[in-house]
């Protein structure tokens, strides 16, 4: 599965994101900060991931439907896995 340079830097750009806010947690837990402020915390990077999961993935989708070629059952499934590991 290819991407292109411009989705790839986008994946990395949310991925240092989520890093930055993993970091900012695991102080938060350090300094004894309040629960529900390191859930949230928690929850923005979970989304960060997802987000940088599903951008590839969809980036994939998108060259098998511009590769014309019909992709394969075994493209298929492998591109549904992936999407679902993220489900």
């Amino acid at each position: 599965m290819e991407t292109d340079s411009e989705t790839m830097a986008s994946v990395i750009r949310r991925l240092r994101r989520a890093q930055g806010q993993i970091g900012g947690v695991i102080k938060m837990i350090e300094e004894g900060r309040d629960c529900a402020d390191v859930v949230t915390q928690l929850a923005a990077a979970s989304r960060a991931l997802d987000r940088a999961g599903f951008k590839i993935i969809a980036s994939g989708l998108q060259q098998c439907a511009l590769d014309g070629n019909g992709t394969g059952d075994a493209d298929r499934e492998r591109l549904e896995r992936l999407f679902l590991s993220l489900a």
